[in-house]
């Protein structure tokens, strides 16, 4: 197979199986031919990556994302994308193991949020207490030019026990804590738009929309992104990725 990319996934599972449905669903098609040409590595047994972000005696996340970034390359996709945000706290050290260009969820989420909400005044982020502790989002949106929020212990409490206890563990979706922290981060501290840093609140969204907030959803952005460069790599046509974001 040839112009293809490769999924990083499996960190979790359920939220990578979210990326590929929505890439898939938005893929325009009318025959099996026209599905995009994809490798999906489900590596579920990476260690934890808020784990090691909080503690660093414990294992790192760092060799087995290293491992697969150069197993892939010797396949020659033309691009990647890692379906987790917490591990972008490693993203210079995993780049650094390939010349493959692996896209920056993070990044392309915030440079996509500040076109579509350019007056927006102050940015919600809910994720996981790594992702939190890393700054890799908090960066990213003052860098913007936007004032953030981080809500508070409470609402923290809230995502942690949706991404964990529901998604990760149970395998599900509880709609009404989902909105609550939506309602909770717009009514009461004020965000206008709220960035889900998380793939397993990107699950959430997927499975249980609320339209009547302003959310940026890091995965489904990125997957967005997948299937405009994978049209591209169908086209024959040349990839400038110094200018993808």
């Amino acid at each position: 197979m040839k112009n293809f990319f490769t999924i990083i996934g499996g960190m979790g599972t359920l939220a990578t199986e979210s990326y590929m449905r929505i890439l898939n669903q938005r893929t325009k098609t009318t025959k099996d031919q026209d599905y995009l040409d994809y490798i999906i590595v489900n590596h579920a047994t990476v260690p934890d990556r808020t784990d090691y972000i909080i503690d660093h005696s414990k294992p790192s996340f760092l060799p087995s994302l290293v491992e697969d970034v150069k197993q892939q390359s010797l396949l020659q996709p033309v691009f990647m994308v890692i379906i987790c945000n917490t591990a972008h706290y490693l993203y210079k050290e995993i780049q650094a193991a390939t010349d493959i260009p692996i896209i920056h969820m993070p990044h392309l989420a915030i440079t996509t949020m500040k076109k579509q909400y350019p007056q927006a005044k102050k940015i919600g982020l809910i994720a996981t207490k790594g992702t939190l502790a890393d700054h890799i989002y908090e960066n990213e949106i003052k860098e913007a030019g936007f004032n953030i929020s981080l809500g508070d212990q409470a609402v923290q409490d809230e995502v942690e026990s949706l991404i964990y206890d529901d998604i990760k563990v149970n395998g599900s979706v509880d709609k009404e804590k989902y909105h609550h922290i939506l309602n909770t981060m717009h009514d009461k501290f004020n965000c206008d738009v709220i960035v889900l840093g998380c793939t397993e609140l990107s699950l959430a969204q997927e499975m249980a929309p609320d339209h009547g907030y302003d959310v940026i959803d890091a995965q489904s952005i990125i997957a967005d992104k997948s299937i405009e460069l994978g049209l591209k790599l169908r086209k024959g046509e040349e990839i400038d990725f110094s200018k993808i974001y």
